[in-house]
């Protein structure tokens, strides 16, 4: 027999969090489900660790912005190892202080991936939930990309949680991830490539300021190539071989990680939306105007 709620929650992150604790302060029960450490993307694996290692960049560069300008350079860099070591100072405590938040709160927590089995139930590990309401915050995951040999990319996630950083350092996608994660790695002493597939890189952005960004990161010695599509990555003993074509012309990258920057979606492909009856294009669902499901308003 399914456990009922007046909402269910999928998602532990910010707007996970807060519909939850909202609800269950105007008294509804509430159960929450994550089949990943409670906390979600800016907490775990996103803006917070990021502008940690953001701030080690930044705090390596200024000295050398200001060369000739009455600052004497000193010998800086970045110890790798400490620095995620560091990171980890703020990423780690944060799933278990959540679940206890939460518990706290009378919110019944759940660990497991969510599907849902009709219109307002939901399974996980083999508990069953039924809510008054289901709220989808899942948040996003990287994009297929279909090209030969995708295992081999490292996510975001992945490349936030590097025990050690490779030498040299490919990235599949030119958006503002992929430039933020390549001006920590170039910093930190990687040898870094960015490849874009579509003409310029950082697309939605001013294209006026995006050219001085691109001419600072090949200052800095990001190899940044626009117009160039990646179509397989070969695992090679030693590392990756990135195939690439430009302009009709192929071209070979050398890589000991390459990480794949191209852009996220809904995660939602297993949520199975169809069973609730959640109309969606593209796994993206049709919303009406406040954001309910527009063929299953109570979700």
């Amino acid at each position: 027999m399914a456990a009922s709620y007046d909402l269910v929650v999928i998602g532990t992150g910010v707007a996970a969090s807060v519909a939850a604790t909202q609800c269950r302060a105007a008294g509804w029960s509430v159960a929450i489900v994550d089949y990943r450490p409670f906390g979600g993307t800016c907490a775990l694996r996103g803006c917070d660790p990021k502008k940690v290692l953001v701030g080690a960049a930044d705090a390596v560069e200024r000295p050398r912005r200001l060369r000739d300008k009455g600052v004497r350079e000193r010998d800086s860099g970045i110890d790798w190892p400490e620095l995620m070591a560091f990171k980890r100072g703020f990423t780690d405590p944060v799933p278990s202080m959540k679940e206890e938040s939460y518990v706290q709160k009378g919110i019944d927590t759940f660990h497991g991936r969510a599907r849902f089995t009709g219109r307002t139930t939901v399974a996980v590990e083999g508990e069953a939930l039924e809510g008054r309401r289901v709220l989808i915050a899942a948040g996003a995951e990287p994009m297929t990309l279909g090209i030969a040999g995708e295992e081999h990319l490292t996510t975001s996630d992945e490349f936030l949680e590097l025990n050690e950083l490779p030498k040299r350092i490919v990235f599949v996608g030119g958006g503002f991830i992929g430039f933020e994660l390549a001006h920590v790695a170039r910093r930190a002493g990687a040898e870094v490539t960015v490849l874009e597939r579509a003409p310029t890189v950082l697309g939605p952005f001013d294209q006026d300021l995006v050219g001085w960004l691109v001419e600072r990161s090949r200052d800095l010695g990001i190899d940044v190539r626009a117009g160039t599509a990646v179509e397989a990555v070969e695992q090679e003993a030693g590392g990756f071989t990135v195939r690439s074509v430009a302009a009709s012309h192929g071209e070979t990258f050398q890589a000991d990680l390459v990480v794949h920057s191209a852009g996220r979606v809904p995660a939602l492909e297993r949520l199975d939306l169809e069973v609730a009856g959640i109309e969606h294009d593209k796994g993206r669902p049709t919303l009406n105007e406040f954001l309910q499901s527009a063929s299953n308003p109570a979700v």
